[in-house]
């Protein structure tokens, strides 16, 4: 017997020695490349993640991973879910950590000038889980909008265009209510509530005419002189007359020039058919044009036209027979450029 312990020690020592090596010492990151950046979808069983982590190309040995696993209580009936980076040279111990309480690597969520919710959706789904018709079921969810203070009118004034750190695996409502806390860190900010209330206008009243400002213009440095022509014609009770809202209101897009039929088309949000602001923005607003809307540029202006010259610029004036020379001026440099 004791020969047989004799020869059998060894044996047991160096296969002791040799998992031993296989999960603390070799590593399932290659040493010599970078970070590896793993997803494990939500609701995961321990197979599928660890085919998650095979298409990684992060692959310990089965023989050894599936007893430690077992043995680290890492194997159950649900993985948690998330966005793991794993340091070149992780060990198998070290991936077991990192999946089971490791902290999570976020994802930046970029918001642009994004159209209507459901472009929202779209955009959100391009970096978290979630796919974009879960996130536009919840923007249609007429209660759900309600209880956080908004309608289906009102809910593009919510997001705020910026980059966003999060957790890849974060729900719609988790989304929502980091955009909730956001909209609120910005109107705090830099007096903006103030601002507001000082033109007597409600931050969604504000976001809602920053979107046609937004519209109106790609030059930036217009955008508090074209925000002052508005904030006039509300002030005086003149029809806003926003190509852009005609446009919003027909759906037609991708239209090149607005016509007779869309500035006569009967919407709400047709600000040619109805006075005041519509009842809700026509695009995402950039906190630019916000800012323009609440620290515009004072002057008389009430029209202003495209000047027609290639340079994205307008030209303004405070009476008709002005806004018809400028108009004038348009029709020329559109000829001399081969337009029509």
């Amino acid at each position: 017997m004791k020969k047989l312990i004799a020869l059998l020690l060894p044996v047991a020592l160096a296969v002791a020695g040799f998992a031993y090596y296989q999960v603390m010492v070799v590593p399932v990151v290659p040493r010599d490349g970078g970070p590896v950046t793993v997803q494990i979808p939500t609701g995961s069983s321990y197979e599928q993640t660890m085919d998650s982590l095979a298409t990684h190309g992060v692959a310990p040995n089965r023989l050894f991973f599936d007893p430690l696993a077992e043995r680290m209580e890492f194997k159950r009936k649900r993985m948690r879910s998330g966005r793991f980076t794993l340091a070149p040279g992780t060990s198998s111990v070290g991936l077991i950590r990192n999946l089971r309480s490791g902290a999570q690597a976020t994802v930046d969520v970029v918001l642009t000038t994004e159209r209507e919710p459901m472009n929202v959706a779209a955009k959100v789904a391009r970096f978290l889980e979630p796919d974009s018709l879960a996130f536009q079921r919840l923007f249609q969810d007429t209660a759900f909008i309600d209880s956080i203070g908004y309608t289906p009118e009102t809910l593009q004034t919510l997001f705020i265009p910026n980059t966003y750190e999060m957790y890849w695996n974060a729900t719609p409502r988790d989304f929502v209510a980091r955009m909730v806390k956001e909209h609120e860190r910005f109107w705090r900010s830099n007096d903006r509530l103030e601002k507001a209330a000082a033109r007597d206008l409600s931050p969604a009243e504000v976001y809602t005419l920053a979107s046609i400002v937004e519209k109106e213009s790609l030059q930036a440095s217009e955008r508090p002189r074209i925000a002052g022509v508005y904030l006039n014609r509300l002030r005086i009770g003149m029809p806003l007359q926003a190509d852009p809202t005609a446009v919003f209101a027909t759906r037609e897009f991708d239209v090149g020039r607005v016509l007779y039929r869309h500035i006569e088309f009967d919407s709400p949000y047709n600000t040619y058919v109805y006075r005041g602001l519509p009842p809700g923005p026509i695009t995402m607003s950039s906190a630019g044009s916000i800012d323009a809307v609440l620290t515009p540029e004072q002057h008389d202006f009430l029209y202003f036209c495209a000047r027609g010259d290639g340079s994205g610029l307008h030209n303004f004036a405070s009476t008709g027979a002005g806004h018809a020379r400028n108009i004038a001026i348009y029709v020329a440099n559109l000829k001399a450029r081969g337009i029509r």
